[in-house]
């Protein structure tokens, strides 16, 4: 599925990955998917979202958040550093020892959930549905928005983004790739 995938999409899925490790998180979720849609060479889905003022600035402390991390702004509000809890828990157990990783430590690639395969599945739906033989990064945030209890659909909501204004802009993108 993957040799369908636009040079952005590809762009976008591999930058979940680095997204979820600067969050010190242990797998990829939808979360991630949705901070792996900004980039230098975003696509439809770049340019809706930013045009409903998000960017990964205003998304990545609401991911940490909804993602069940540790919150550095939630922490320093009650007088914890946690730069300097890390370096200090680091010293002590090892690089990672903070990390939240299901099944202990693991490094190398970090594995998809599978409601983020699942995205992935529902962006190759949208290709088929638009009649395209690409998938594009648009095509990614139509199958985020399609699951409404996920993650990523949580941080839209907290940054207070009207997700069917989104979603017509999105569709909007998409349709006009083929035109």
């Amino acid at each position: 599925m993957l040799e369908r995938f636009t040079k952005e999409a590809r762009e976008a899925v591999v930058r979940t990955q680095a997204e979820a490790r600067e969050l010190h998180h242990g797998e990829i979720t939808t979360a991630h998917l949705l901070l792996g849609l900004f980039g230098p060479h975003s696509g439809s889905a770049g340019r809706a979202l930013a045009a409903h003022g998000l960017s990964p600035d205003v998304l990545r402390p609401l991911v940490a958040r909804q993602s069940g991390g540790l919150d550095p702004d939630a922490l320093a509000a009650i007088g914890i550093d946690l730069d300097a809890v890390r370096e200090a828990t680091e010293a002590t157990f090892g690089p990672g020892a903070l990390d939240a990783r299901p099944g202990g430590r693991r490094s190398g690639h970090i594995r998809f959930s599978a409601e983020a395969k699942k995205v992935l599945e529902l962006a190759l739906r949208q290709a088929i549905r638009h009649k395209q033989r690409f998938i594009c990064d648009g095509h990614i945030l139509l199958g985020l928005l399609m699951l409404p209890g996920s993650p990523a659909v949580a941080a839209l909501r907290a940054a207070h983004v009207d997700l069917e204004a989104l979603r017509a802009d999105v569709e909007r993108e998409v349709a006009d790739l083929a035109a």
